[in-house]
């Protein structure tokens, strides 16, 4: 019985074999990619296979609820990289229905007394600016089916919000966009809040 790992490596041998070489010869004379993807790292939404992008297409960072903390050294290297080095011109921040990460925060921002999201485990630190975010949102007047949903897209416009802080972001042609991507659909939501250069 071959273990997941194996299967992987065997899967890869096999698209190897059956893609254009021309696209691997494309790869190693370099990158030139003009997005840069920011998303969670849930296994249900790999950029390139939502997009139908190919290897070179998109420049990429995920973490756990596809946040953009400004004090994140990881995310800053990535987006100076992408931006400075690169040359992307579009940063995309992506959430996805049904979204873990977001429904942790949820549960920890509507527990009582006080919201707890554990913030002496690496996971709930990295979390607990999301919680703080959940908290001042107003969610008793929506059904309760869609908060879950309205915190996914509260946090996308967020993260664009700190993308658009960052230091370098603003003194470059870049535009950056948030979308979500649903996850039982397959499809991906655009915002409407994307902004650009002057904006």
């Amino acid at each position: 019985m071959s273990s997941p790992a194996a299967s992987l490596l065997s899967a890869n041998a096999r698209w190897a074999e059956a893609t254009d070489p021309a696209l691997f010869e494309r790869c190693a004379k370099g990158q030139s990619p003009k997005v840069l993807w920011i998303g969670c790292s849930d296994s249900r939404t790999p950029e390139s296979v939502v997009t139908g992008a190919n290897p070179g297409d998109i420049f990429v960072h995920r973490n756990i609820a596809n946040q953009f903390h400004p004090h994140d050294d990881s995310a800053l290297s990535v987006l100076a990289f992408a931006v400075d080095v690169v040359g992307v011109e579009h940063v995309v921040v992506a959430g996805h229905t049904q979204c873990g990460g977001a429904l942790a925060c949820l549960q920890a921002a509507q527990s009582t007394p006080t919201p707890s999201p554990a913030t002496d485990t690496p996971l709930g630190r990295w979390l607990a600016p999301l919680t703080k975010l959940v908290t001042t949102l107003v969610l008793a007047s929506i059904p309760a089916a869609s908060h879950l949903v309205t915190v996914v897209e509260e946090n996308v416009k967020r993260q664009v919000k700190n993308v658009c802080d960052a230091s370098d972001v603003p003194k470059k042609q870049v535009w950056v966009h948030g979308w979500v991507y649903d996850v039982a659909s397959g499809r991906i939501r655009d915002l409407g809040v994307s902004r650009g250069p002057s904006t």
